[in-house]
């Protein structure tokens, strides 16, 4: 289940542990590279690594060591309890590597305990072969365009791993036993400089200490003192994870082809950045005192609006490429047989005018918390603006990225709308030059056409799309963005039309496909992204308590570890890549607004 699943990563690149022990999707060297282990989306052709148990006769317990991204998994036996401790030690910040180590740490916590260990590498989506060599001290397995070295921990002249063997398929298997207190296990390196070694348990501890001191002084520099605080704790150390260090490029998961319907096709590639998401970013993590990660996001995108001469395309590999070309795997089966498997987005050169607005209000708001606008990044603010000023009045794809054709969509004229304000108040503020009054005049333009078109006088509501009665659950950030009074009496009617079509117990559908298609089959879970806006809408319109019930109910939905996919199915279960960058963004942003509002008002009727 996509659920079962932890993730670990170094800054670069991303690994998920089930809980029963296997590593069944890692890419290398980067998040967008092609996959090593790929068994989430084909178990027969995707590749893994597993460490369990010997027999089917145990438990399984699966924990994060407590504000680290280091994680545990407990087996309890007839004849004792292991650990596997699985983490990534840092790779270098401020450049790329080929080099990346995955760290499975054995011990035993109390009695005996065997483990079978197996190693099943596919290169390249399992499309690239490779040859295995192994030594007294591991493994080599080599493709030719890349190596993987299994390097063996144990004592000096211990030989408990000479059981290890090659199989016909190119896979490594074996056993380790371990007694009472006794650290072993093994490390995968990529491109590693020289053959396999031995590694002491001495060094391994090092490693485990060194990684485990990082992320809790770096989580020790959250501001946020809520009543939420594991949870906004385990979501932004998920976004940290997901962070591409050396250009601060965040992905919007580390996945890609897990389906948003079981069998369907809405099965997508989300290891790219994209504009809108990495300004919700910066202020997400500007909210909890992050301050470097913001600029450093902030940085990232003032590269991308630099390097334009005014349209920006939506999403961009981690390193700012755009090259995204989409295919799909065909000899895979996709998760749970939801095929089409793909790599690559087609998405990514669809017009889609949100990206502006949400690009705007993080450079507007990182500059409100210090983050300085310098000459360059100006002159590319008015380029953009200055664009969209003549492209802001036309079709386009919107924000759910729709296949079905370009439509004008409300949402995306609020954003436009978003970036004519928030250029208007930087000028102003930073007193730079500007067509602040033609800016000015855009802002109106789509205020007045806003409540002229896409306010529904039938649905009393405001609508997805012009010239249509279709609800959209984009449109809860309307207050937030402030187009609309958080309790105004046509926003009150538009919450209560949302509530009655779009929710079902607290949880959010982004719109209804069957009223507007959408250019594809099939259909989808609740969006967890919409559910905390949701939230975050109630608690600014005064349904304090009712915006607090629906967070509570929502943060049942996470998994074990407190992660989330992109949507919630009807069963409950995780749906969509996975974890997803936007969910936890969005948590975070409810919680705040939660807590600010808690803190300022009394008990409320639901």
């Amino acid at each position: 289940m996509i659920a079962d699943h932890g993730l670990i990563g170094d800054l670069q690149t991303a690994a998920l542990v089930s809980a029963d022990g296997a590593i069944d999707w890692f890419c290398c060297p980067r998040f967008d590279s092609p996959s090593v282990f790929g068994a989430l989306l084909d178990h027969e052709h995707g590749g893994w690594c597993v460490v369990r148990p010997v027999g089917e006769d145990y438990r399984v317990k699966q924990l994060y060591l407590p504000d680290t991204a280091v994680l545990i998994t407990r087996f309890m036996t007839r004849s004792g309890t292991g650990e596997l401790v699985d983490f990534m030690p840092l790779a270098p910040r401020t450049h790329a590597t080929d080099n990346h180590r995955l760290v499975r740490m054995l011990r035993s916590v109390r009695g005996q305990i065997d483990f079978e260990v197996e190693v099943v590498p596919r290169f390249d989506y399992g499309r690239q072969a490779h040859k295995t060599h192994l030594t007294d001290d591991g493994v080599v397995f080599d493709s030719g365009g890349m190596t993987l070295t299994l390097h063996a921990v144990r004592e000096s002249g211990d030989t408990r791993l000479a059981a290890i063997r090659v199989g016909d398929d190119n896979a490594v298997r074996g056993r380790i036993s371990l007694d009472a207190g006794e650290v072993r296990g093994f490390v995968l390196e990529s491109a590693a400089d020289g053959p396999p070694r031995a590694i002491p348990p001495s060094e391994l501890e090092h490693l485990f200490q060194l990684t485990v001191r990082f992320w809790r002084s770096w989580l020790a520099r959250s501001t946020y003192r809520g009543r939420w605080r594991e949870m906004l704790n385990r979501s932004v150390l998920t976004l940290k994870l997901m962070t591409y260090a050396p250009t601060g490029a965040m992905v919007a998961a580390p996945t890609a082809g897990l389906p948003e319907q079981i069998g369907g096709l809405r099965n997508w590639d989300y290891r790219y950045t994209w504009v809108r998401d990495a300004s919700f970013a910066v202020y997400s993590l500007l909210s909890m005192g992050f301050t470097e990660e913001a600029a450093d996001f902030a940085g990232w995108l003032a590269d991308r609006y630099q390097d334009t001469t005014g349209r920006l395309q939506i999403m961009y590999r981690v390193d700012g490429t755009t090259d995204l070309t989409e295919q799909t795997l065909d000899h895979w089966a996709g998760y749970r047989g939801s095929w089409p498997v793909r790599i690559g987005n087609g998405a990514a050169g669809q017009l889609q005018l949100d990206i502006y607005g949400e690009l705007l209000d993080s450079v507007y708001q990182g500059h409100r918390h210090g983050l300085a606008v310098g000459y360059r990044g100006w002159e590319a603010i008015t380029g953009v603006l200055d664009w969209l000023g003549d492209n802001w009045d036309q079709p386009e794809e919107g924000i759910w990225e729709t296949r079905g054709g370009r439509a004008d969509f409300t949402y995306g004229r609020l954003m436009s709308w978003v970036a004519f304000d928030r250029g208007i108040r930087l000028s102003e503020s930073l007193r730079r030059p500007g067509q602040a009054g033609r800016w000015r005049v855009h802002r109106d333009r789509i205020y007045r056409q806003i409540w002229e078109r896409g306010w529904h006088k039938g649905r009393r509501a405001f609508v997805q799309r012009y010239d249509s009665d279709v609800l959209d659950s984009s449109l809860l950030r309307m207050s937030q963005v402030g187009f609309v009074a958080a309790r105004d009496p046509k926003w009150f009617s538009t919450l209560t039309a949302m509530e009655e079509e779009l929710v079902v117990d607290s949880l959010v559908y982004r719109y209804n496909p069957d009223a507007a298609p959408d250019g594809l089959r099939g259909g989808e879970g609740t969006f967890s992204l919409c559910t905390f806006a949701y939230v975050n809408a109630l608690a600014k319109a005064g349904y304090v308590d009712k915006a607090r019930l629906v967070f509570e109910k929502m943060l049942t939905y996470s998994t074990h570890l407190g992660l989330y996919a992109e949507e919630i199915g009807p069963t409950g279960e995780q749906l969509g890549n996975f974890p997803q960058a936007f969910t936890h963004l969005s948590l975070i942003d409810a919680a705040i607004t939660l807590d600010d509002a808690l803190d300022n008002t009394g008990p409320q009727w639901i």
